[in-house]
């Protein structure tokens, strides 16, 4: 498997690419990441347009099991954050079969 680019190479290309300093981009990209938690913490969801969508969502009480000892236990109620992808990006990574 091919390895992740790391936040600094991430940083450097989009740097590249923008024609702005290494700097600036990576004080973007920070920026983006606090006003997508700010916005999801708010509003309860965060659209970056072409990417998909943060959400923030509810998970009810349930009932799982203990792996090594097979009891049940309970599970509380929480709320998670789920990453719902873009139509438009999946068919580009995964193109849907015909």
């Amino acid at each position: 498997m091919a390895k992740v680019m790391t936040k600094s190479q991430v940083v450097a290309h989009l740097a590249e690419k923008s024609g702005l300093q290494k700097k600036a981009t990576a004080a973007v990209l920070e920026d983006l990441v606090t006003l997508a938690t700010k916005e999801c913490k708010s509003n309860g969801q965060f659209v970056i347009p072409g990417l998909g969508k943060a959400v923030k969502a509810h998970r009810k009480a349930r009932t799982g099991r203990n792996p090594q000892t097979g009891e049940p236990i309970k599970i509380p109620a929480k709320t998670v954050v789920k990453f719902r992808l873009a139509k438009a990006f999946k068919d580009a990574v995964v193109p849907p079969k015909k």
